[in-house]
């Protein structure tokens, strides 16, 4: 039978000293700081009213919080996608791919992000892009295409910059993603590898069959880790001009000098959003532990 919990003495002291440092900030904010506070204004910057639509649409801060949401997407999709290939290179016979997967890992894990947003930046979107011709085929696009892409990704004139961000997310999360599906598939125990041998199954069988189905349940948990930091690590793209959370929160700040009030919305947007990734993947993984 489960013991059903208790409430020890260490539990009401911790309890109450953290009650009562909440009241002492309280207390020196309401006191101390002397700040106008204005909450009134934040309504207006989420959503506003379209008098050509005669509908609510979203205004700065949703709009910024619908970017933020597209390209934590994007880059988690990209960034699992390499992880995943990079892994497998990891781990593979060849010492080459050996080479390559670690080479990869050591150089993103140990250069800042804000560097590696520049450096992608001014490739991506400034070089490779134009000598590509993808800026031409964007401004050929028909209408339906365009508001596709702005649905999903960003405006077309916007999109150069937005790719320039995915890629750099997906680099740098993609590096310790990696890591995190190294480590889950070396986690299976080497009896699985031989006993799945022993019945003929070819290496590539191997992974996909037995392998990997087992190392899923054990990757999941830091992989929602990781996933949470791809929301929290895109507030940096603000850098390049990305009108994200992050960047619309700055611009509103200096037009309205509403720091506090600003800064707690934000606050609160993104734990919204990356305590719903939490619940998503918990859930998840409770299935897939039935299963």
């Amino acid at each position: 039978m489960r013991r059903r919990p208790r409430l020890r003495l260490v539990d009401v002291v911790i309890l109450g000293v953290l009650t009562a440092v909440a009241f002492w900030i309280a207390h020196r904010v309401r006191v101390d700081l002397r700040y106008n506070w204005d909450w009134e204004v934040i309504p207006q910057y989420l959503f506003r009213f379209d008098q050509d639509r005669g509908a609510w649409v979203p205004n700065l801060l949703a709009q910024g919080f619908l970017t933020t949401l597209r390209l934590s997407l994007w880059a988690t999709l990209l960034a699992t996608l390499m992880g995943t290939v990079m892994a497998l290179f990891r781990i593979s016979r060849s010492l080459f791919r050996r080479m390559v997967g670690r080479t990869y890992v050591e150089l993103i894990r140990n250069m800042p992000p804000l560097v590696l947003v520049f450096i992608v930046y001014y490739f991506i979107s400034d070089q490779f892009l134009r000598a590509v011709g993808i800026e031409g085929l964007l401004r050929s696009l028909g209408p339906g295409a365009r508001e596709f892409l702005a649905h999903c990704c960003a405006p077309v004139p916007k999109l150069p910059v937005f790719a320039a961000a995915v890629v750099m997310l997906a680099l740098y999360e993609g590096a310790y993603i990696t890591e995190i599906v190294r480590a889950g598939i070396q986690s299976i125990e080497k009896g699985q590898w031989e006993a799945s041998s022993a019945i003929g199954l070819t290496r590539w069988q191997q992974m996909r069959l037995v392998i990997f189905p087992q190392a899923t349940a054990r990757i999941l948990p830091p992989l929602a880790g990781q996933v949470i930091s791809t929301i929290k690590d895109s507030a940096i793209v603000s850098v390049i001009s990305i009108q994200e959370l992050t960047f619309q929160g700055l611009e509103i700040m200096s037009s309205t000098y509403r720091t506090f009030e600003i800064w707690i919305t934000i606050t609160a947007m993104y734990f919204m959003l990356t305590f719903a990734c939490s619940l998503a993947v918990r859930r998840l993984e409770i299935a897939m532990q039935r299963r």
